[in-house]
């Protein structure tokens, strides 16, 4: 059959689909593009083929994100060898993608696997016409078998079935004349497609699969990505020996995964192998992911071995660069400690570097604080460490994206860039141009809120200051998620009993250890067994103010800071001086201090902040508490006679040694402690 004829056959066969669906004026006007099925399972290239989707069904895939196998008909065939990407899984979760819609596929990989099957990644649709609009199966098509293409291409075969009727519905039979080719109106889909196979120095050609496609079950593949991130080498020392391992993250137009390279494979390919640049990668292990170590949103990950080959691509300009699932900073707050995320925000403020002592390896390495806003009104503080924290420069408040930051709930919301992270600025990406042309229009006016633990709080944070009788009568902390103020309190009383426990010496670790009585200390968690312990503090204070006191929890960095010594010291002391000891807690009362709290169901998760003045950790100076307390300062007297009462911590010998610095009037107030 000529193009001509086909054309005229397709047109009798959409009116006669039109005709089934109400006339010509009926819902149904879109053409399904017949043939388009065989053309693409035949290597063909084909440009945005129209087809209908007959069903979609789910495929476990553990602990990673749902799959979809997608059965389509292009009204001559039905294939089900389509997956759905998973970057479109939104699309049958929210039931745009049904059984019967019409939809055009803008983008599609074909996938050989190792049984000689192809299965067709649908990487981009778009749905033209919704189930309820089409309302059932266009035509009767047929099952498309491999060897169907040759049989059409019969020169007899064709010729007996041109005698036979057509049905009546103007659909082919079975047995009728051979389903025309789809024809691509152009090469626009392949030009932008990843490159679909690499030369070897032998000569021959190695078939490029996505990167969606891999799993642990092929043997031989190749893939062609784009690194978006570089890990340093780093060396390892334990029980079973020494070595090093680096590791890289890839992204193609279908998914990401990460790579890691170990020993000699790491002195091998660290130098071959440059940032943002693409590469075909041939042959590796494939396991399944460690998600403690990654933020790659893939089941599977890559470890290089001796037959692993990577060869520089100098056409895949079109290869995306780093992918991005971007949570809003208002979102973290119901955001689970740990979880791994991508956020994007302005750079309201970023602090200046500092120092601080890695206790596990006694090295130095730099910090710097960022406090990102985006256009919820809230701020949250991102943590930058080594070369990062010492390069970035925030000074014309720039877009920040960072990809796989670590969640952290201490004293709210703040986020923690791993070495895996990966940190974008001024990203050219559609969500930062949008969050730019906000924050240049509106946002730069809006006075935002924090949702992090901030010392020393950037311009227009709200730190929801109240007094602890504004806590209780407010009932803070009852609601479904706990609540964060900040206030100026006194210690007033530290709990000496059980404020200290012996835990994992591991760095990441802090469950409490079982003491095996020959030497050795068992962490549960980890499974092991270790010849020494490290202490961790939770002391249990009583904080009060002007008019009211409460119990509060503080936690190791808190509780060190108000005794004024290091758990390891305290716990030291406590073994071989018992009278020291006790000095430390004695010592540690009645100093002032500001609190951000963190209040759920009576359970307090205290830390100190730095206040407005810069007075150094955290102690509250004389003008601190006339800025904020002057209202209250009439009716101190009278609070502090009933404090008297109910606090049994308290009694009138305080008032020799020295009171509460809130709980008196102006004229006893002592500045700077």
């Amino acid at each position: 059959m000529t193009r001509r004829k086909w054309e005229r056959g397709s047109e009798r066969r959409e009116d006669s689909a039109v005709a089934e669906r109400g006339g010509s004026g009926g819902t149904m006007s879109v053409r399904l593009s017949e043939g388009a099925i065989a053309a693409i399972m035949q290597g063909e290239n084909i440009t945005k083929p129209v087809l209908q989707v007959i069903n979609t069904r789910a495929i476990a895939t553990g602990n990673g994100p749902p799959r979809y196998r997608v059965l389509m008909s292009d009204g001559v065939n039905t294939l089900s060898s389509f997956m759905l990407a998973t970057q479109l899984n939104s699309l049958v979760e929210e039931e745009r993608l049904s059984a019967h819609c019409i939809c055009q596929v803008n983008r599609f990989i074909v996938n050989s696997l190792k049984d000689g099957r192809r299965v067709v990644i649908l990487m981009d649709l778009d749905v033209l016409k919704t189930a309820d609009m089409v309302g059932g199966n266009i035509g009767n098509p047929v099952p498309y078998n491999e060897g169907q293409g040759q049989q059409r291409s019969s020169a007899p075969a064709a010729n007996a079935a041109a005698n036979k009727p057509q049905q009546q519905n103007g659909n082919v039979s079975v047995a009728g004349p051979p389903a025309p080719k789809y024809h691509a109106p152009s090469n626009q889909f392949s030009k932008a497609s990843a490159p679909s196979a690499m030369k070897t120095p032998g000569g021959s050609q190695a078939k490029v699969v996505p990167i969606a496609s891999l799993n642990p079950y092929q043997s031989k593949w190749t893939i062609c990505a784009r690194v978006t991130q570089k890990g340093q080498i780093r060396t390892w020392s334990n029980s079973r020996g020494e070595g090093k391992l680096f590791s890289i993250e890839l992204v193609d137009e279908s998914g990401e995964i990460r790579a890691t390279a170990f020993n000699d494979q790491a002195d091998k390919f660290f130098p071959l192998i440059e940032l943002n640049k693409v590469y075909y990668f041939t042959k590796g292990n494939l396991k399944t992911a460690n998600k403690q170590y990654t933020a790659v949103k893939n089941d599977y990950e890559i470890t290089f071995t001796n037959e692993t080959s990577v060869v520089l691509c100098d056409d895949a300009q079109h290869l995306p660069s780093v992918r991005f699932e971007f949570v809003s900073i208002s979102e973290l707050e119901n955001t689970p400690k740990d979880s791994i995320v991508d956020v994007i925000g302005i750079c309201k403020s970023y602090e200046d570097v500092t120092k601080i002592t890695v206790k596990a390896s006694n090295r130095e390495v730099s910090k710097r604080n960022v406090h990102l806003m985006d256009t919820s009104g809230k701020l949250v503080t991102a943590t930058l460490w080594g070369n990062e924290a010492e390069t970035f420069d925030g000074s014309r408040q720039p877009v920040v994206a960072i990809k796989g930051a670590r969640v952290s709930d201490f004293g709210g919301r703040s986020l923690s860039v791993l070495s895996s992270s990966t940190v974008v600025v001024n990203p050219d990406t559609p969500e930062a141009f949008k969050l730019r042309g906000w924050f240049d229009s509106e946002g730069q006016l809006l006075e935002c809120s924090s949702i992090s633990d901030v010392r020393g709080s950037a311009p227009g944070v709200n730190t929801n200051w109240k007094t602890l009788y504004e806590v209780k009568a407010e009932n803070l902390g009852q609601g479904d998620k706990a609540d964060y103020f900040s206030c100026v309190g006194t210690v007033v009383h530290l709990r000496k009993e059980n404020c200290m426990y012996q835990a994992c010496p591991s760095q990441d670790c802090n469950k409490k250890v079982i003491d095996q009585q020959n030497g050795l200390y068992r962490c549960e968690k980890c499974d092991r067994e270790f010849p020494n312990f490290k202490y961790r503090m939770m002391l249990l204070v009583t904080i009060a103010d002007c008019l009211e006191y409460q119990w509060v929890t503080c936690f190791q960095d808190t509780a060190e800071f108000i005794l004024g010594q290091s758990a390891a010291f305290l716990g030291e002391l406590k073994e071989k001086n018992e009278q020291a000891f006790e000095e430390v807690f004695q010592n540690a009362n009645f100093n002032t201090y500001e609190f951000r709290i963190r209040v759920k169901l009576e359970t307090y998760n205290v830390s100190i902040l730095q206040n407005a003045n810069n007075v150094a950790y955290g102690f509250c100076s004389l003008t601190c508490l006339h800025k904020r307390w002057l209202p209250s300062l009439m009716f101190m007297q009278r609070s502090f006679l009933r404090y008297l009462l109910t606090a049994s911590t308290v009694s009138l010998g305080h008032w020799k040694r020295g009171l509460p610095l809130k709980l008196l009037p102006l004229r006893f107030l002592k500045s700077g402690s």
